[in-house]
């Protein structure tokens, strides 16, 4: 905390942050208990094919880091968020607007992260269900404390930390998958419970080619707009380690799909469809129940609430980001001191954090959780990849198409949430 004097150090961490202390933050942070959650239920429902959406987001990653699609411009141009590029060739309004759609679908994104972590650790460690909401509460009000004191240099720091005991956790975990699944065990469920189709997303019923190039096209929108994933960015020194963090952190992003699919294939091969029942999400907790030992059970916990606590922090100050430089641009501009920016960035990210909490416990999910997180992303990504892309290349583009890329992209996703509720 003592080293957080300006809103600039705790939303950036002052433009400090070097090469591979933005390498082991960028993957701790998108590796949380939801990842694992939804690309195991991939892996289960899909086979190998499952893990397509993780291929092509190491492709993306690596393509934009390497070429500086984008990203160069980006970061050159000194800016703290995506909206303040904005506003520099569509506008303040353009800015203002595209705030609002990146927090409306970033938080509703978020929205289910800690119930899904409540049932993990659930189900993983035997507790009563009706701890769920206390297990919630507790790791919020844990993240919360040491990401309103130190914004992101809290976050650099316990991110680094957490990608270790993370590490260690999955690695152990999958070790011990191999050894009493085994590969051939993975291989024969797969080919039992979904045939071919399961070791290629072409030829998979559920998947196709449209499947694959909506998600390269999802893969290419996260990589260039996801605020989480462009902060390290605009926190990086400079230029190129911001895209070096890029190109070596995108073996992780296959890494962190291909070792979930992995564990749910397991779930697959050991469990029985009635002791999974109807809710697929839960099947790869109730295998690491059953097969994990004491001991590992523990580092396995530690790993899981590292990565929760990792993912938790960085977007509740992913979001506080935005709403401070650019929904509320209008009235700090030029006017508030660094002391009073200070206290209103820190009191957003509590807000932040209740509001998770009472969205976490109401919102009832329908359907597949990846479906869910790829629709409340398009709120905003959808629209934003296209003023990124036309606001670097393209001379023709204006604030009133600006405008309508940003309204109509997301409407469309809205309504389909509200129609998939009622």
């Amino acid at each position: 905390r003592k080293y957080v004097g300006k809103v600039e150090h705790f939303l950036i961490a002052g433009r400090e942050m070097n090469l591979y202390l933005g390498i082991a933050s960028l993957a701790a942070t998108e590796f949380g208990v939801v990842t694992c959650m939804y690309t195991a239920q991939s892996g289960y429902v899909n086979g190998f094919a499952g893990a397509t959406p993780g291929i092509l987001a190491a492709l993306a990653m690596f393509f934009v880091g390497y070429t500086g699609f984008c990203v160069k411009k980006l970061r050159d141009a000194g800016v703290m968020t995506l909206p303040e590029l904005f506003e520099l060739r569509y506008g303040a309004r353009i800015r203002w607007l595209s705030g609002v759609v990146i927090v409306l679908g970033g938080l509703l994104n978020m929205g289910v992260f800690l119930r899904t972590g409540g049932d993990f650790l659930v189900v993983v460690c035997g507790f009563d269900p009706t701890y769920l909401e206390i297990t919630m509460t507790a790791l919020l009000v844990c993240v919360a404390i040491y990401t309103i004191l130190g914004g992101m240099l809290s976050v650099l720091v316990t991110d680094f930390l957490q990608f270790v005991v993370l590490s260690v956790g999955l690695l152990a975990v999958t070790i011990l998958i191999l050894m009493k699944v085994g590969w051939s065990g993975l291989t024969a469920a797969v080919e039992q419970h979904h045939g071919a189709g399961g070791f290629n997303p072409f030829i998979h019923p559920k998947m196709g080619w449209e499947y694959v190039v909506a998600n390269a096209m999802l893969s290419l929108a996260m990589v260039l707009t996801w605020q989480t994933t462009i902060q390290r960015l605009l926190a990086a020194k400079d230029t190129k380690t911001g895209r070096q963090v890029y190109t070596r952190t995108s073996f992780f992003f296959l890494c962190r799909w291909l070792i979930p699919v992995v564990w749910g294939i397991a779930a697959l091969a050991v469990l029985t469809p009635e002791q999974v029942g109807g809710n697929t999400l839960l099947a790869m907790p109730m295998l690491l129940s059953q097969i994990v030992p004491v001991g590992l059970m523990g580092i396995l916990i530690a790993a899981m609430l590292a990565a929760d606590m990792s993912t938790d922090s960085s977007y509740m100050l992913t979001w506080s980001s935005v709403i401070y430089n650019d929904i509320l641009a209008p009235f700090h501009k030029r006017r508030w001191s660094e002391k009073r920016g200070l206290v209103v960035s820190r009191a957003i990210v509590a807000v932040i954090g209740v509001f998770l909490l009472l969205y976490g416990l109401w919102y009832p999910l329908q359907g597949n959780l990846w479906d869910y997180l790829a629709v409340t992303a398009n709120i905003y990504m959808s629209s934003m990849s296209v003023l990124l892309i036309a606001c670097c290349y393209w001379k023709r583009a204006n604030n009133w198409g600006a405008a309508g890329a940003i309204l109509f992209g997301a409407i469309v996703p809205s309504a389909f949430l509200v129609m998939e509720q009622l």
